[in-house]
């Protein structure tokens, strides 16, 4: 993966829309069965809406019922980053990008085989290229 990207807060406003500044950089939800990529079934590889990043192949995305787009795993081990998210009177694990720190969503340990991960991402963060366009 490429080196780290940094920007001031303005060059993420001046890029982002209104939605994806709010769920990539103030660590918001966008609402469940909302998203542009929930029910895709396209093949290809999700990026970062931030920094352009890979993050996920479309082979481990799967329906987990729960109105956010969910893989069982990203593509490299520092294409992601977590770290514990004590918000809202919950613990969970945040997902953010390696490359940029964009919140990306929460990963769940009740996801399928091979990894028993659910990585559940909001739509927003994400920009899908479809193989063979890339």
């Amino acid at each position: 993966m490429s080196d780290r990207m940094e920007k001031t807060e303005q060059q993420w406003r001046e890029q982002l829309t209104d939605e994806q500044y709010r769920v990539t950089r103030m660590k918001g939800t966008e609402p469940p069965f909302t998203g542009e990529y929930v029910d895709c079934k396209d093949d290809g590889i999700y990026r970062c809406v931030c920094c352009g990043n890979e993050l996920f192949d479309s082979g481990t995305k799967y329906d987990s019922g729960s109105g956010w787009p969910s893989f069982f795993e990203a593509l490299d081990d520092d294409r992601v980053r977590t770290e514990v998210d004590l918000s809202h009177g919950m613990r969970r694990v945040e997902v953010l990008c390696g490359k940029c720190d964009a919140h990306l969503g929460h990963v769940f340990d009740d996801g399928p085989h091979p990894t028993g991960k659910r990585f559940c991402i909001n739509s927003c963060a994400l920009n899908f290229d479809e193989r063979g366009d890339e």
